[in-house]
């Protein structure tokens, strides 16, 4: 992504000259999104490589930096609780309407 002045502006868009597939999803139009969605790797090896993008983006981001704290561990542990009591919620559901035992 390249940063400019346009017209007097701070611009954040990408160059036109970058191809529609390697545009981040954040930096397409709204109406380039139903192409930009046919252009991704919907394979289980472009999938596998998806979360592994993904993994690498949040380790570098929240795991190691210079002066981490616990904000990055405890959004996993946060997603982790929220997973599981997403999957538990049938059983806890149940639990309340018991009035005794």
């Amino acid at each position: 992504m390249k940063v400019g002045l346009q017209g007097g502006k701070i611009s954040s868009q990408p160059p036109l000259s970058t191809p529609l597939r390697e545009q981040k999803l954040l930096d397409i139009k709204l109406r380039q999104l139903p192409a930009w969605i046919m252009k991704r790797d919907f394979s289980p090896g472009g999938i596998i490589k998806a979360f592994h993008r993904g993994y690498d983006a949040y380790y570098n981001k929240y795991i190691d930096v210079k002066k981490g704290g616990i904000g990055g561990v405890s959004m996993v542990l946060a997603a982790y609780i929220l997973l599981n009591y997403c999957a538990a919620y049938k059983e806890f559901k149940h639990e309340r309407r018991r009035k005794y035992h």
